[in-house]
């Protein structure tokens, strides 16, 4: 599969730095390219179902273009923290230029981070900890894969909408019920493994360790207002991740067995888009029912599913109808309903 459709996301640097230069109006303007430009051309581009030969050998190139990200994302951080050292921010500027870097660190980071954190690899799985780290939400790394891929469309799960739950109730919900479910699983994974609580292995007390002197480190080198730019872009790179997690199996639940157990997993149970230029931004994320059937496949690789029930527009389209939620609840209410009356003529199995 073509390698250059994505490095689209990578267009969030130097909007950064004309942000940074120009300031006043212009520091928002990230905002306008995701929540404005890239629908707009989202619409006009169209649909893509386009796949990778699974037996083709996969090039290395898919892989750097998610290596080189952290570098460039600390980089950018840096330098943003070193401007406005030089040219302290008005407050407007400073909300403007946190949605900015929080765009890079969320669009960006955490769909790199997310991806990287199934790999088998321990750098990958290193760079998705750091990704993390940098915007206070490493918990992630136990709870997505560990938790969420378990519990996905389940009662259990913090981070599948329910139908009719709004997408502000359901940030409260994720964001504190993945933090106690991660702190449960790493709990019984350090117990199983005789980790200490003061043990450097333990994921309770490093993550939050790492933020803390992150954050310190800030604070001591960009002062203030380099502090709540950090925590600023950390905040709306959270609140980006979640707003995905709302949109990926709203309203979607799998059925109680007689048994007791929930069904398998299908592409029933995850909302997708094959939008052309939002799949490729966001690193076929967008491929969502693909990825919890087989977690661990390259974004590269990830199938189209056409038997998945569809959203009506790409991720940043559909994120904005969320942030309305009796718009929200019209259009994809009837959907969740259709999608969960069809479910019973799908088979039981996927590869």
């Amino acid at each position: 599969m073509p390698r250059l459709p994505f490095l689209l996301a990578y267009t969030l640097f130097p909007l950064h730095l004309v942000s940074l230069e120009l300031r006043g109006p212009w520091s928002f303007l990230a905002l306008g390219y995701v929540f404005a430009v890239i629908p707009v051309l989202d619409g006009l581009s169209g649909r893509s179902e386009r796949e990778a030969d699974l037996a083709a050998p996969r090039s290395r190139l898919h892989d750097l273009v998610l290596e080189a990200w952290l570098p460039l994302q600390l980089a950018a951080l840096a330098y943003t923290l070193r401007e406005l050292a030089l040219r302290p921010a008005g407050p407007l500027e400073l909300a403007g230029l946190a949605i900015s870097m929080g765009a890079i660190s969320g669009a960006g980071g955490i769909t790199i981070a997310h991806e990287l954190v199934h790999r088998p690899g321990r750098l990958h799985r290193a760079l998705a900890e750091l990704l993390m780290t940098t915007v206070g939400y490493a918990h992630f790394c136990i709870e997505h894969v560990h938790g969420h891929h378990r519990r996905a469309c389940t009662p259990e799960d913090p981070v599948s909408a329910r139908r009719g739950e709004s997408i502000y109730a359901f940030f409260v919900r994720a964001v504190f019920g993945g933090m106690r479910s991660a702190w449960r699983i790493e709990a019984e994974r350090c117990r199983r493994a005789g980790v200490g609580a003061l043990d450097p292995r333990n994921r309770r007390l490093r993550y939050p360790a790492s933020f803390l002197a992150l954050a310190l480190v800030v604070l001591v080198f960009a002062g203030w207002s380099g502090l709540a730019l950090f925590l600023g872009q950390a905040l709306v790179a959270v609140l980006l991740l979640e707003s995905a997690d709302y949109i990926e199996h709203y309203g979607l639940e799998r059925r109680l067995l007689p048994d007791g157990r929930r069904e398998k997993m299908g592409p029933q149970h995850s909302w997708n888009s094959t939008h052309r230029l939002t799949s490729a931004f966001l690193f076929h994320l967008t491929r969502h029912s693909d990825h919890h059937l087989v977690a661990s496949r390259p974004y590269d690789r990830l199938r189209a599913r056409p038997e998945a029930p569809s959203l009506p527009a790409g991720y940043p389209t559909m994120m904005l109808l969320a942030y309305l939620p009796p718009l929200w609840f019209r259009v994809m209410d009837p959907r969740a309903e259709a999608a969960l009356g069809r479910r019973g003529s799908m088979p039981t199995g996927y590869p």
